[in-house]
């Protein structure tokens, strides 16, 4: 009997357990900006690693719930190498949303919040292990676990370590969500940046002496249609003005107004002529004074030769389990783009749902199982 066959009978008899597991994880609410209820969900997963023999450290933030970071316990010694698994733990749902988005388990479908971002993906990621170890089979590459707290609001904390990890592996798997109904891998991503643009002018009373003020609103409504004239979907770039705000008051020139934007790029050399684009723009009236501050946080995640490798390599293992899978690019950032920077990554090797941040977010239970039983399968192969 093949390998893919016995890992697809060991986890269908496990699709309860699977689900069980899930459970735990969603009703474990775990709010980014909520550092203390991050415990709970790591303390879940530490035990479940724990079970499959890793040596387990759970890292505490300074601002954020920290990050878990497992090895396996009989490595090879320090220079064996390693392959990583990449996840999160936090979402963006606050404490309480289980009493307007209940757990439920209905059919093939499990919905409640983080179930599908990605919660999901670490239900897979724990029951692809246990399947290798369950019918006798070692991974190509000693495995690496780090599960993070502060992924949705951009990794300030963990950066650091994702980076340092994914310099010491072979590979990384990144265990978010699959890219819409169809379940594509994600093999590109876009890269993330924000900036703050306040415009300065001048107050002055807009009935007595309205010719003495300078607006900062008008400037900046300027600004605003220099930013839009930057988009350009067919390259994948955009910039979206999200954020407003200025004034003191009706009957008075508007002294400051403040912008924030977002702009997202699919190549490194497109988010770096967008930054310098924004961070170069010039005051649009006279006496006008601009100050403008940010970066690309996440650089883009590109489909280059080790990414696509990867991919497949996961598009083969697929036909052994008689699943199709194709690949796609996501307009949101990920760790996977801080990981691609030095590794071969393939994202999106999470749960097959839909609703990310949204009330209706929901997984397939069916396709938590084929997808658990294609990460093992990629563990297994070199």
């Amino acid at each position: 009997m093949s390998l893919a066959r016995r890992i697809q009978i060991y986890l269908n008899e496990q699709r309860e357990e699977m689900v069980t597991f899930l459970s735990r994880l969603v009703l474990a609410e775990s709010p980014s900006t909520s550092p203390d209820a991050q415990a709970l969900p790591l303390s879940i997963l530490w035990e479940a690693l724990d079970e499959l023999d890793f040596a387990v450290q759970v890292v505490p933030g300074q601002e954020t719930g920290g990050y878990l970071l497992a090895n396996v316990k009989d490595a090879h010694g320090e220079h064996k190498a390693r392959q990583l698994l990449l996840g999160h733990c936090d979402t963006v749902w606050p404490l309480g949303t289980l009493k307007q988005m209940p757990l439920i388990v209905q059919e093939d479908v499990v919905r409640g919040p983080g179930v599908f971002d990605m919660k999901g993906g670490l239900a897979q990621m724990i029951f692809a292990l246990r399947a290798l170890r369950e019918v006798g089979e070692t991974p190509a590459y000693d495995p690496a676990v780090l599960i993070n707290t502060d992924e949705e609001i951009g990794s300030p904390e963990s950066k650091p370590v994702i980076l340092e990890q994914a310099r010491q592996v072979e590979r990384a798997f990144i265990l978010e969500p699959a890219l819409g109904r169809s379940g594509k891998l994600k093999t590109a991503r876009k890269g993330v940046g924000r900036f703050e643009v306040i415009a300065h002018g001048r107050a002055a009373h807009a009935g007595l002496d309205p010719e003495k003020g300078v607006s900062a609103v008008l400037a900046l409504s300027c600004l605003v249609q220099e930013l839009d004239a930057l988009n350009d979907p067919q390259k994948g770039i955009s910039v979206n003005v999200g954020i407003i705000e200025g004034g003191l008051a009706a009957n008075v020139i508007p002294p400051r107004c403040r912008a924030v934007v977002d702009v997202r790029a699919s190549t490194k050399e497109d988010a770096r002529l967008l930054e310098e684009a924004v961070l170069g723009l010039s005051p649009p009236m006279p006496d006008v004074r601009l100050e403008i501050s940010g970066q690309f946080g996440r650089p883009p995640l590109e489909p280059n030769a080790r990414n696509q490798a990867l991919w497949h390599t996961a598009e083969l293992l697929a036909r052994e389990l008689d699943i199709t899978v194709e690949q796609g690019m996501a307009g949101g950032g990920s760790d996977g783009n801080y990981t691609s920077m030095h590794t071969a990554t393939l994202d999106g090797l999470g749960a097959v749902g839909d609703g990310a941040h949204a009330m209706h977010e929901f997984i397939s239970i069916d396709k938590m199982v084929e997808r658990a039983a294609l990460l093992a399968l990629l563990l297994k192969t070199s």
